[in-house]
């Protein structure tokens, strides 16, 4: 039987009004004032960068005059040019891209498979050893610069870039490993159980299956690695003696001598080395927010 239909005469004036928004007056004021703050803050964040850029086209005694002005007058674009070819940082460059690119090829197959030993496979003492290698986060690079430089000075790998690349090899490191882990728990175990059912090797699942799906965390960990490579400047200044082996990072450290300091260069070249790190987040932002998310969603 149809269903009568309610005259309009019968409705009351509020089902006939418009839909409000849900949204309270309070509701709106936190909403703006939120915005207001993440605004402020946003610049307060920017500005050093800005006055880096800002700085980089001043000449020595614009940068230091006081007040200080954000627009340079005039502009000088020939302090990148006499930066760039005050020092070879052309050399520095492909040192800096070989160690990074070492690094995050082996930080990325050797943490994910130390992490899928992690998250899948079962063995007497698992959560122990984990806890262990967690542990390591807590030790400062500082302190195990000094039995890592006599090892390497008796294997003779001083002023190579054995010592800053070889020990990614061995694991790729906890952090990473934990990251990886934390994705690998998120993926269903069905998916290995029917490539088990259908014949496939652990190492089979764990790079046919866990690798491809892993890509977010994957990015995110090969982004981080090649930060951390890109801005080392400890490592280097340790373990390399010749200029020709020097990183981007030690390059900008010759700048500074005891008798002069030339800024406007330094800025210059700090500046141009800054490109290429801004040029990947922004390629890779999606992938890099995406891993960070998924690992957290289960423990």
């Amino acid at each position: 039987m149809a269903a009568v239909q309610q005259p309009l005469t019968d409705i009351a004036p509020a089902q006939l009004a418009p839909r409000r928004s849900t949204m309270s007056r309070n509701d709106r004021i936190w909403r703006y004032v939120t915005v207001a703050l993440l605004l402020i803050m946003g610049t307060i964040m920017i500005a050093p960068f800005l006055w880096l850029v800002s700085s980089s086209l001043k000449s020595q005694v614009q940068i230091f005059q006081y007040p200080p002005d954000l627009i340079p007058n005039p502009v000088k674009f020939e302090n990148y040019f006499n930066a760039l070819t005050y020092k070879p940082f052309g050399l520095y460059l492909r040192n800096t891209l070989v160690i990074a690119g070492l690094n995050v090829i082996a930080v990325v197959f050797t943490s994910s498979f130390v992490a899928y030993g992690f998250a899948r496979l079962r063995f007497p003492g698992r959560d122990f050893w984990f806890g262990i290698v967690i542990a390591t986060l807590f030790l400062p690079y500082a302190i195990m610069i000094v039995p890592q430089f006599i090892m390497f000075s008796r294997l003779g790998w001083v002023d190579t870039f054995l010592p800053l690349t070889v020990p990614m090899f061995f694991g790729g490191g906890a952090f990473n490993i934990f990251l990886i882990r934390q994705f690998f728990r998120t993926i269903p175990e069905e998916l290995a159980d029917a490539a088990r059912i259908d014949g496939c090797t652990e190492f089979g699942i764990y790079w046919r299956i866990m690798m491809p799906l892993a890509r977010p965390a994957l990015i995110t960990v090969a982004i981080f690695t090649f930060l951390n490579a890109w801005n080392d400047l400890l490592g280097p200044i340790i373990f390399l003696r010749s200029p020709e082996n020097f990183t981007v990072a030690a390059g900008l450290a010759s700048f500074r001598s005891v008798q002069d300091v030339s800024w406007d260069l330094q800025l210059a070249a700090s500046t141009a080395m800054i490109i290429p790190v801004v040029l990947l987040f922004f390629f890779a932002q999606r992938y890099f927010i995406k891993g960070i998310v998924m690992t957290g969603l289960k423990g």
